[in-house]
């Protein structure tokens, strides 16, 4: 992961209903990204469920803007293929928030969600000896 310009520090602080971001480390913040894009994908799921367009569109672009975010935070000269992959799937699943939030379909919301979760468990693995 690179150095955080100022617009990653105000979209972790933006996340921030677990605290302690201002005083995270790296490694915790993208966990903290994570975080918040499942909680608002979560409630933008709620949202179509309950036919509430206006909040399913903030949320999804508030999601979408996490995403962009774990997408910038990338080393792509230093992470290599692993980091391209990444900046791959974070495009993709910010297409697929968009047809979501454009065809109102919950099972997109679920997709990203699955595929942020199996990033995030395999983040959360890295040991703390290996965190740059």
């Amino acid at each position: 992961m690179s150095a955080y310009p100022k617009s990653s520090l105000a979209a972790y602080r933006s996340v921030a209903a677990h605290g302690g971001v201002d005083a995270a480390d790296p490694h915790r913040l993208i966990t903290l990204l994570m975080d918040g894009a499942l909680e608002r994908l979560a409630s933008a799921r709620g949202a179509i469920e309950h036919g509430d367009p206006e909040a399913r569109n903030r949320l999804i672009h508030r999601t979408v803007a996490i995403v962009e975010e774990l997408r910038a935070s990338l080393n792509m000269e230093g992470g290599g293929q692993i980091a391209a992959n990444l900046s791959d799937l974070y495009e993709y699943c910010g297409r697929q928030l968009l047809r979501a939030n454009v065809e109102n379909r919950a099972e997109l919301l679920d997709e990203v969600g699955n595929l942020l979760r199996e990033i995030r468990g395999a983040w959360v693995q890295i040991p703390a000896a290996a965190r740059a």
